[in-house]
């Protein structure tokens, strides 16, 4: 099932009991924050929360945890909350193979039926802090749209990512623009121009929308475009009254201005998907020049911290399925990608080797994808009948296949993205790649020779088992 906005897809969350309805009263901060943070804690089926009596605010609509449990996740791509992490990732790449999608443009947004140009966001949105040590209000879940300023009509070329951005104003927002996201990109040429760059920023967006704002896509890969594949039907998009960008047709509001170029003010800090609250620095800064939302919007928030929080359920496939692709592009051999780690901070690879060391090329590939530059720090390379997404497997051979002294390859000074608190100089990191693979010829190291291997009727007894167990 394909949802077309925000709204819809609560609506099936409640429908399978996972979205928790809190029915008292409560402060919204700490409360909203630490109930956030609570849900993360609730397990695979954790719900989704809806506030609607926040002390302070008159009539508010306020969601969190949207996307934060694998339940949650598998109703937002249409397949039973009961679905597997692994069968999820796997659905995710065959889905990935029908990019791509072209969207559907529609008329009459629902955001269109309030509009304005005196922009006040506190009148609109029920702003709180996530963790007691924000350095103010952010939006954290937003889809923000930019155009390339040297080939604007190119759909390709136009980007939907999400990015931090703190509340500065009334109509003033910081935005932290990661060096090496799309968005940079694109401010970096309207400041070699001496322009502004136009944003849209839609708040409150259907749940593959926030996936694909999320994915480490390649700069000419539409969003919108792999947003229909994921869905299975084409995603509905809207022209902006302002800017003329085109946008999620059923988002809750929608901000529309500049990133004003070469202004930049201190933002931060802010709990970061890290679990560390990263510092203040110097960042962004955007005008906001007209505000449109539908009638009675909901508030949707996503919190950060320490592992696992509600953003480690939505981006977790989302970058084990664009990590996987680009790896195979290169190396068909390889079998499986999990890179739900803190964003794909650390990566665990399997794969097939042609000859000795190629496991390490494996690995130093991981770290040199569009993602993994300013990502992947460490890659954990396992043989093929190793599970990734198994631990204890992944465990067994870091154990027993890896010896010190000559399987670790450490590569200094390179670039990962300053928020990572292990940076020394912010940004630049030694990476590392464990390989954690049986030897090939020529490497004849080590005593691989015989191998335990599963019984023969092992599958077999592992079905009659769980049929005895009644699962």
């Amino acid at each position: 099932m394909a949802y077309d906005d925000l709204r819809s897809y609560l609506d099936a969350l409640e429908k399978e009991g996972q979205l928790l309805r809190v029915p008292e009263r409560v402060e919204p901060e700490p409360d909203l924050g630490a109930a956030a943070n609570a849900a993360a804690r609730l397990g695979e089926n954790a719900p989704a929360l809806y506030f609607d009596d926040v002390n302070g605010f008159v009539d508010p609509r306020i969601v969190l945890n949207a996307h934060g449990s694998w339940a949650n996740h598998a109703i937002a791509m249409g397949l039973p909350p009961s679905t597997s992490t692994r069968e999820q990732v796997e659905e995710f790449i065959r889905r990935w193979e029908d990019f791509p999608v072209a969207p559907q443009r529609r008329d009459d947004p629902p955001f269109a039926a309030n509009t304005s140009d005196d922009v006040d966001l506190f009148d609109v949105l029920p702003l709180f802090r996530l963790n007691d040590g924000d350095g103010g209000f952010y939006l954290d879940k937003a889809a923000v749209v930019s155009r390339d300023p040297d080939d604007p009509d190119n759909f390709d070329k136009q980007n939907v990512g999400t990015y931090r951005l703190e509340v500065k104003g009334p109509n003033r927002l910081g935005m932290q623009p990661v060096p090496m996201h799309d968005i940079a990109l694109h401010l970096g040429k309207a400041e070699e121009k001496g322009e502004d760059l136009p944003v849209a920023i839609a708040l409150g967006n259907d749940p593959l929308i926030t996936v694909v704002a999320g994915t480490p896509l390649g700069y000419e890969q539409s969003e919108y475009e792999m947003a229909g594949a994921l869905r299975g039907a084409p995603a509905p998009i809207a022209t902006a009254p302002l800017t003329g960008f085109d946008v999620p047709w059923g988002c809750e509001v929608l901000l529309e201005g500049v990133v004003e170029g070469r202004k930049r003010e201190i933002e931060g800090p802010f709990g970061e998907f890290t679990g560390h609250y990263s510092g203040g620095r110097n960042m962004t800064v955007v005008r906001i020049d007209r505000i449109s939302y539908r009638s009675k919007p909901l508030f949707e928030s996503l919190y950060l911290g320490k592992p696992w929080t509600e953003i480690d359920y939505l981006i977790g496939p989302a970058t084990c399925v664009p990590l996987y692709q680009q790896l195979r592009a290169d190396f068909p051999e390889v079998q499986a990608v999990n890179a739900m780690y803190t964003h794909g901070l650390l990566a665990i690879v399997s794969t097939k080797k042609r000859y000795g060391g190629f496991a390490r090329a494996v690995g130093l590939r991981t770290m040199t994808t569009p993602h993994g530059l300013g990502y992947t720090k460490v890659v954990i390379v396992v043989d093929e009948d190793v599970d990734p997404f198994d631990l204890p497997q992944v465990m067994w051979a870091l154990s027993t296949k890896v010896n010190p002294a000559s399987d670790l390859v450490n590569l200094p000074n390179m670039s990962v993205l300053e928020l990572d608190p292990g940076s020394q100089p912010p940004g630049i990191s030694n990476k590392l790649v464990i390989d954690a693979t049986t030897p090939v010829a020529p490497d004849t190291r080590g005593h691989y020779s015989q191998p335990v291997r599963d019984l023969p009727e092992t599958e077999r007894w592992i079905s009659r088992l769980r049929t005895l167990q009644g699962k």
